[in-house]
C-alpha cells in the first residue's frame, strides 16, 4: 500500500513508510531497514516497468539510468553511514531527528506546491 501511494505522488515509500512505523512504536532501528528495503523494491519495479515500457513505446519514457545509478549508490552509502552512526545516538534522538525531517520535507512539498 505504502509503495502504491509512493508512487502516486511520486515519493519514495520509505519516506512514508518510517514515520508510519515510528509513530507505531516501531523502534527507528527497525523502521529504516524495512523503509530502505521497500524504497529498492519500488525503484527495481518501477525501473524495470518503464524500461519494458520504453521497448514498446514511441516516447522517450526510459528510465536515466545515469541518475538511477547515482541515487542508489547515494542511498548505498547513506545506509551505511546510517549503519555506523545508530550505534552512537539513543532512540530519543533518532525519532526526533526522524520526525524534524519528515515535518521538514513535507513543509517543502507545501511551499512547492503553493509556489506552481
Amino acid at each position: 500500500m505504502v509503495g502504491i501511494v509512493g508512487g502516486i505522488y511520486g515519493i519514495g515509500g520509505g519516506s512514508l513508510l518510517s514515520p508510519i512505523l515510528v509513530s507505531r512504536g516501531v523502534p527507528v532501528t527497525t523502521a529504516a531497514p524495512a523503509a530502505l528495503a521497500s524504497t529498492f523494491v519500488t525503484s527495481l519495479v518501477g525501473a524495470a516497468s518503464f524500461a519494458l515500457l520504453a521497448t514498446t513505446s514511441t516516447g522517450d519514457i526510459a528510465p536515466d539510468w545515469l541518475v538511477g545509478l547515482a541515487c542508489g549508490l547515494g542511498g548505498l552509502f547513506g545506509g551505511y553511514l546510517g549503519t555506523r552512526l545508530q550505534p552512537r545516538f539513543p532512540e530519543t534522538v533518532l525519532r526526533l531527528l526522524l520526525g524534524i525531517l519528515a515535518m521538514s520535507i513535507g513543509a517543502l512539498y507545501v511551499i512547492q506546491a503553493t509556489l506552481a
